[in-house]
């Protein structure tokens, strides 16, 4: 019997990158799955991944009613929800004096306002028992150059998972904060990395951390089996670093 027979977890950009290492890791240890995501093909190619019982939606989390559909969907196919992974969102490296109000917007809706109301708009299918996770980031800790809207956004997930944790275990649910580092995927690119830069700007990066390399999105997918199964069940409001120890030392 897997650690999650019997569960459904919901996880938003669950169709690429280190949401779809969670989604079928979470299958594989028993769990039914939904997953939200903007790109159609992903989302198609993520569910033959995943396997079967995985139903997805295409939505933006910056938009309520795209959460309001996808969580009515899993209402309608599952009935209940016991796990919500909060993993959508997305950032650009970019100095203060280039910040222009859309590229503020962008990030503080996907990675901010996004993950409140997909916490809000999952609650009323959860109970006791339920399992709720924030994807923060190590920048949530870091004071580094350029990143000045990217790490405010994610120490503000990480601020929620607090508030959360206090407000919700009269109910019976967990609210935790798992922070990556740098981990091998295609975000890259879309941070605002040249391509023809990207090797030479994450070699840089090696010896800022501890175990002197990047982590696999299956190890983050590990980490966050940890938070959603019973095995963590005494653990509330906590921020889980799973970066090679880059903002920890």
């Amino acid at each position: 019997m897997g650690k999650l027979t019997g569960k459904v977890a919901a996880i938003t950009g669950g169709n690429s990158g280190l949401g779809l290492a969670i989604a079928k890791r979470f299958k594989a240890e028993g769990a039914s799955v939904a997953i939200l995501g903007r790109n159609s093909e992903t989302l198609e190619s993520a569910v033959n991944e995943i396997g079967e019982d995985t139903i997805s939606s295409k939505g933006d989390v910056r938009s309520l009613s795209d959460l309001d559909d996808f969580f009515s969907k899993i209402s309608e196919h599952f009935g209940r929800l016991d796990i919500v992974v909060a993993n959508a969102g997305g950032g650009k490296v970019c100095p203060i004096d280039q910040v222009d109000e859309a590229t503020f917007d962008e990030m503080t809706d996907s990675n901010w306002k996004g993950a409140f109301f997909t916490i809000q708009k999952a609650l009323p299918l959860m109970g006791k028992g339920g399992s709720i996770q924030l994807i923060s980031s190590g920048a949530n800790l870091k004071g580094l150059p350029a990143f000045s809207v990217y790490s405010g956004t994610k120490a503000a997930v990480r601020s929620l998972a607090r508030c959360l944790a206090a407000e919700l275990a009269p109910e019976g649910i967990r609210v935790n904060c798992l922070s990556p580092g740098c981990i091998e995927t295609p975000v890259w690119t879309k941070v605002g990395v040249p391509a023809d830069q990207v090797d030479g700007v994450k070699e840089s990066m090696i010896p800022m951390i501890p175990m002197q390399r990047f982590g696999e999105p299956e190890e983050i997918a590990s980490t966050a089996l940890f938070l959603a199964s019973d095995e963590s069940s005494y653990v509330t409001g906590a921020n889980i670093a799973a970066d090679g120890g880059l903002a920890q030392v």
